[in-house]
């Protein structure tokens, strides 16, 4: 992704989220700036390197997404660097996104059609920005005009302020969700969109 690529923030503090002009995003080499995604220093490199959280595996995830049809991402950028991304796609009719679910969910919640629900694969950001809003001007960027019912996204059960923070931004809770064998337990979160 280049950074001509549909999303940016501007070069003063605070951070906000804007949309530039361009195609629809798209990842091409997965890269930023000419950089591999896993290689930007917006995830604990103390965590890379379990199965789950490899390098191969985050990129088998983001290739994953990348060939669903809804696929979106957008990068934050401030004063030309970027320091955060987020990325997705809408649940087809036969995903595997709620296999994993380990509670009771109410009829209907977790049926799926194609159009229904976006689900909101990652959202980083750099530490210098964490608190200022930033991730959540990328956030709502990325769901804006979205023509989905809802957005859903995974928090790891072992993270409750990420989950609080998520919370406060109107999501509710849906269940515990195991995504893959090797894969931490996650809570599900559910957020409808609103549109207008």
């Amino acid at each position: 992704m280049t950074r001509k690529e549909n999303a940016g923030l501007p070069q003063s503090p605070p951070p906000k989220a804007k949309r530039r002009p361009g195609p629809a995003p798209r990842f091409r080499r997965r890269t930023v700036l000419g950089r591999p995604l896993h290689r930007l220093p917006l995830s604990r490199p103390h965590r890379l390197g379990a199965d789950f959280r490899s390098v191969a595996r985050f990129d088998e995830r983001l290739g994953w997404n990348t060939e669903i049809p809804g696929f979106a991402a957008v990068v934050g950028y401030l004063d030309d660097s970027p320091i955060g991304y987020a990325y997705g796609c809408t649940l087809q009719e036969t995903t595997r996104w709620w296999s994993g679910l380990r509670t009771p969910a109410a009829d209907g919640a977790t049926s799926e059609t194609g159009a229904r629900t976006f689900a909101l694969s990652e959202l980083m950001v750099v530490e210098k920005v964490r608190g200022t809003g930033a991730a959540r001007q990328i956030h709502d960027e990325l769901l804006q005009g979205r023509p989905e019912e809802r957005v859903t996204l995974l928090v790891e059960r072992d993270h409750p302020k990420v989950r609080a923070l998520y919370e406060a931004w109107g999501y509710e809770w849906l269940g515990e969700v195991l995504p893959f064998p090797d894969a931490p337990l996650y809570d599900a979160l559910v957020l409808p969109l609103v549109h207008r």
